[in-house]
């Protein structure tokens, strides 16, 4: 065997594991995104003004009460477009991906008929107040680890006193809006 049948099975030797390490590359970006990689905040636990501009952000946000009393049910009509990809509101409405909402605003959690709960919300027990609707529709998996819903939230409060106003037109008995 000459000289250059022994490079050409070198290259081909080489050039092989040059292919496994670039399809391993590409297999770790598809299956392991770096942006979830990064666990930890980058924020000095020592310095108190980024606690006194979260507390100074939270002071700034009206209650829930005022926000009710300031919301728009046509603006809320808006937003729960959203929602009707998953839900209906209105009587009679059918379950979809989520439950039929007609009536929630007061009701059972977890308590619509003919629809499969995750046990998050099927154990949490007593009824949707606007406060922890609130709370829901800011963060479903914070408020309710585990739960089905798969909708990120509805970060701004006004977005979410909008909806909450638009719910009660949905609704036989409408509970009273809270007072601060």
């Amino acid at each position: 065997m000459n000289t250059y049948e022994l490079n050409k099975i070198a290259g081909a030797v080489l050039g092989s594991l040059l292919l496994i390490m670039v399809i391993n590359e590409i297999g770790n970006l598809l299956v392991r995104p770096h942006h979830l990689e990064q666990s930890v905040l980058d924020i000095d636990v020592g310095d108190d003004t980024a606690v006194a501009e979260a507390k100074d952000e939270a002071a700034d946000t009206p209650s829930l009460a005022v926000l009710l009393a300031n919301a728009d049910a046509e603006k809320g009509a808006r937003v729960a477009r959203k929602c009707t990809a998953c839900h209906t509101f209105e009587a009679g409405g059918a379950n979809k991906v989520g439950p039929a909402l007609y009536g929630v605003v007061g009701s059972a959690k977890a308590a619509a008929d003919g629809f499969a709960f995750s046990s998050a919300l099927a154990d949490m027990g007593g009824e949707w107040t606007f406060e922890n609707l609130d709370a829901f529709l800011a963060n479903p998996r914070g408020y309710a680890p585990g739960t089905k819903m798969s909708f990120a939230g509805l970060k701004k409060p006004g977005d979410r006193a909008d909806i909450l106003l638009y719910m009660l037109q949905f609704h036989d008995s409408p509970p009273a809006l809270p007072s601060e």
